[in-house]
């Protein structure tokens, strides 16, 4: 008989609330922990105005943060990445090409003399506007209230790249700030030079920025910190600077909180992740030169890997991709758009799967003793196995109406059969085991999840 995902294997769910702030984990250097010593399996759905106002009009249509909150929860969702914009108006080729966002609020406060690009008084460099980083602490305690992680995007890269005029609408063009700053420094019109060390008094602003950041949250458990958006290659010893500032000033404040990078678009290298001092990283979906989107490797444990659709597809993700993520001992990001008043890609029924999974994984990875279980790909003829042998296995089978082999350690297991299409458990029992392999075969069609769990009492 089918039951809900609430009628489970009768274990007390832990709670979920945030308590202190994170760390990698010194069981299981996948994941992060709590202060306690929990696991805290991250996974969620982020879209791009969840910070910054943005609109065709000025001034935009304010981002209804409580709605989206309250829809996170919704979908049982603990981690967002709270974007943030560094031009004045935005406009893709690719997503946006007949007009532009008008961008709101910035970090530095437009005292004038004089108009920006945008038609506003320009920006002074030397004076924060406070509006911003008020809204940016406000939003993470309202996150915070619900369970949510949230992790402060501090530069966005991508957009100096690749979206339309870009440099034109940075505000360290010298067209758009009052302090004769001028980040084009090889005057190629590109601007990218701001993401490396080349000018002192620009890393110098960069810093000051970070810092007043930091002293706006830091004060926070439910924080993390990611440097920048998808930034071009050759800002990574930029990166690797911005990430020991943080960890640097931050040692003499109350609180200290991960810090992240995520891939460098277009041309970077996982191996830059790697071997960065951060403490999470966002690779891609290369590796030796093949596509592994849809068959991910597993996590070994030398950084915490937010899996995010953003840099594996672009605005991309499906069912089997989460259930393979989180079985390969990572966390599922989905970039998602949303409500489509950002990106103008409407609300489409595909994205609905990939959310709800996500909230089922977590649900799975709650009832979990993360600390032991880690990815044994060996353990499954699916090779998606998450297991803590002879104590707990989930396994995911992705090809409908297909059996495959498990090898167990003896024992008397409590077992489960999710259907990740429906969200239900479709059958649960008590089986006995011997050693080796036992073939099993879900009852119902689409692809399942096996839960298998020792009878005996799993400490934590």
């Amino acid at each position: 008989m089918a039951v809900s995902f609430t009628g489970c294997i009768s274990d007390d769910l832990p709670s979920s609330k945030n308590t202190g702030t994170l760390r990698v984990s010194a069981d299981n250097p996948r994941y992060f922990a709590d202060s306690t010593g929990n696991i805290v399996y991250l996974t969620g759905a982020h879209t791009w105005s969840n910070l910054m106002d943005a609109d065709t009009n000025f001034p935009p249509e304010p981002f209804d943060f409580n709605k989206y909150v309250n829809w996170l929860k919704e979908h049982n969702h603990n981690f967002i990445r709270m974007w943030t914009w560094e031009m004045l108006t935005w406009q893709s080729r690719t997503y946006r090409p007949d007009n532009s966002l008008k961008i709101y609020p910035h970090p530095y406060e437009r005292t004038g003399s004089g108009f920006a690009t945008d038609g506003r008084p320009k920006f002074d460099l030397t004076r924060f506007n406070q509006e911003y980083f008020t809204r940016l602490r406000e939003r993470i305690e309202n996150a915070g209230k619900h369970n949510i992680y949230v992790s402060v995007m501090l530069f966005e890269g991508w957009s100096m790249q690749f979206a339309t005029d870009g440099w034109k609408n940075h505000f360290f063009n010298p067209e758009n700030n009052i302090n004769g700053i001028n980040g084009d420094i090889n005057n190629d019109g590109s601007g990218l030079e701001i993401y490396t060390l080349a000018d002192t008094t620009i890393t110098g602003l960069q810093e000051k920025y970070v810092k007043h950041v930091i002293d706006a949250v830091n004060h926070l458990d439910n924080v993390l910190f990611e440097i920048s958006n998808e930034n071009h290659p050759p800002s990574t010893e930029w990166q690797y600077h911005m990430i020991n500032l943080i960890h640097d000033y931050e040692k003499q404040k109350p609180k200290q909180h991960p810090v992240g990078m995520t891939f460098q678009y277009k041309g970077g290298s996982n191996d830059a992740l790697f071997a960065s001092p951060a403490e999470w990283i966002s690779p891609n979906n290369r590796s030796n030169n093949v596509d592994v989107r849809n068959d991910p490797p597993a996590a070994d444990g030398r950084k915490v890997i937010l899996y995010d659709t953003d840099h594996l597809g672009g605005i991309w993700g499906n069912q089997p991709w989460v259930w393979k993520t989180f079985l390969r001992g990572m966390n599922p990001l989905f970039m998602d758009p949303y409500d489509g008043a950002f990106i103008p890609d409407p609300p489409d029924k595909n994205w609905e799967p990939v959310r709800k999974n996500m909230g089922y994984t977590l649900k799975y990875a709650a009832r979990m003793n993360l600390k032991n279980a880690i990815p044994h790909n060996e353990l499954s003829t699916t090779t998606y196995c998450l297991a803590d042998p002879g104590m707990e296995y989930i396994i995911y089978q992705e090809i409908s109406d297909s059996s495959f082999d498990a090898s167990l350690v003896k024992g008397r297991y409590k077992y489960e059969w999710f259907n990740p299409t429906k969200g239900i458990v479709e059958e649960s029992g008590t089986i006995k085991v011997p050693d080796g392999k036992r073939t099993f075969k879900a009852r119902f069609s689409g692809d399942a999840v096996l839960y298998l769990k020792n009878s005996r009492k799993v400490s934590k």
